[in-house]
């Protein structure tokens, strides 16, 4: 397994894909359409638009062999990580054999092959297998790298025997707008802005709570590196900034258990300005995951436990 990408790392330079250019449509009609969940197959008559999509959210692409074992082990680990983060990212499979030229332009001499396509800019990540854990590391890294490039949407999630698209969504509020538009240009403060207009506005907005508690989580990961986040984390325990950054990187990897077990394991070794703090944290991501989440309530029976 290769050295994993770090979020601050730059998306230029790795392979042009655009050289594919848009192929016509193959004469059989195959599209992504068969496969479901957050994962699409790729094709010649498909991979622009996979590319396209990856300005909006972040794609894996994997070259793969279906038959293989191994590529199917390493497919269905990250199909299941998709689901974990809510579709994060969007799982490209790409069929060596089906589709040599899209192969050969993500230059892979092997399956399985995981490339991260960030914003058209591929990045590689791996090839060969590994674990489930090595993987989702690796994953929740480059997930933290898209995010703090403003690649920031949710995949699109196809049904079995539904289309990969997802209805026009309904025109968000100005400011809601600005916001977005903020973050699709990687400005993370100026959506940090939008969205606490939006909340001076109204209070109950809970849409601009949720959008402000990511667009801070982004603002405090741009530049981040998470090996130096992660090293300081383990040689200083005690240390509130560094366990609330490392936290941050839990959350965007999509291991928010870890994240929220950190914060309250160090919540009760905390007081003063320090526990304020590590409270605050807390709340800003009970809001970014929404009451819905299965996680939120026994965190919250903790954090009630532990403050009073």
């Amino acid at each position: 397994m290769s050295q994993p990408p770090q979020p601050h790392i730059s998306m230029r330079g790795a392979v042009d894909l655009s050289g594919l250019g848009a192929p016509a449509p193959r004469a059989d009609g195959a599209g992504g359409g068969d496969a479901n969940g957050y994962v699409v197959d790729v094709t010649d008559s498909n991979f622009q638009q996979v590319i396209e999509g990856s300005a909006n959210y972040l794609v894996l692409m994997l070259v793969w062999m279906p038959a293989d074992p191994a590529c199917q082990q390493v497919a269905s680990d990250l199909a299941a990580l998709a689901d974990e983060a809510r579709g994060a990212f969007q799982l490209a499979r790409v069929d060596a054999e089906a589709a040599p030229n899209i192969a050969r332009a993500l230059q892979a001499q092997g399956v399985p092959l995981v490339v991260a396509v960030i914003g058209g800019q591929p990045v590689p990540m791996f090839q060969g297998t590994a674990d489930i854990e090595q993987i989702r590391d690796v994953v929740g890294q480059v997930i933290a790298a898209a995010q703090a490039n403003g690649v920031t949407g949710k995949a699109p999630y196809a049904e079995a025997g539904e289309p990969d698209a997802e209805p026009a969504p309904e025109p968000l509020p100005p400011l809601h707008q600005a916001a977005f538009d903020a973050l699709e240009k990687g400005d993370a403060q100026g959506a940090v802005q939008a969205y606490q207009q939006a909340l001076q506005q109204d209070p109950r907005d809970q849409d601009a709570a949720a959008g402000l508690a990511q667009a801070s989580l982004l603002l405090r990961l741009q530049g981040a590196d998470a090996a130096a986040i992660r090293k300081a984390a383990a040689d200083l325990p005690a240390d509130v900034d560094a366990q609330l950054a490392v936290a941050d990187l839990d959350i965007a990897g999509g291991k928010v258990q870890d994240a929220l077990d950190r914060l309250l394991d160090l919540l009760t070794e905390s007081c003063g300005d320090d526990r304020d703090r590590v409270r605050a944290r807390l709340l800003d991501y009970f809001t970014l995951l929404g009451a819905d989440d299965p996680r939120v309530p026994p965190a919250r029976r903790r954090l009630a436990a532990a403050l009073f």
